[in-house]
């Protein structure tokens, strides 16, 4: 990826320009067969994203504002949507697009070092319905994966040399 291009995380219809680290936990609830000194994996977990991230600029009110609002919003959207439509908010990222999720938790933190600034720790989880958005969600998903690994890397893997005699 170049240096100029700088592709937003979509929270919802709110950009995040300046996303230091995005975390994607998922995972599957083991259970012991009964009579049996075995386990095995019964359904997934509900899946988690943390996201966090840096508002700058005259409009970083703005967008916490956004924020606020947004997790406000998608408490309705659980308790009022149909079947048809999405459970939650959209994320769209470069890692993952997820139709179902529902912020949990939102951190602001603005220090002195940064004034004009603020950090912004975002948690949230899927909140999945069984049927057409779930296998929508999960195809855009998949295509995210097939486009990501079609597209050639820019940044080298460990850009720093190392040596053995370095170490000690």
């Amino acid at each position: 990826m170049a240096v100029g291009n700088n592709v937003p995380v979509l929270v919802g219809p709110v950009p995040l320009l300046y996303v230091q680290s995005l975390t994607v936990t998922e995972g599957y609830e083991i259970e012991r067969i009964m009579g049996s000194r075995f386990q095995h994996a019964t359904q997934p977990t509900r899946k988690q994203i943390g996201i966090e991230a840096v508002l700058l600029g005259p409009q970083r009110l703005a967008v916490k504002k956004s924020l606020e609002a947004l997790a406000l919003t998608s408490r309705a959207l659980v308790a009022t949507a149909s079947d048809l439509l999405p459970n939650g908010i959209p994320v769209v990222s470069g890692l993952i697009i997820s139709l179902d999720m529902q912020i949990t938790e939102l951190h602001f933190t603005q220090s002195v070092s940064k004034r004009d600034a603020l950090d912004v720790s975002i948690s949230l989880v899927e909140v999945p319905r069984p049927g057409l958005t779930a296998l929508l969600g999960e195809a855009a998903d998949l295509a995210v994966a097939a486009g990501t690994a079609l597209v050639p890397g820019s940044v080298s893997p460990n850009p720093i040399s190392r040596t053995v005699l370095g170490a000690f």
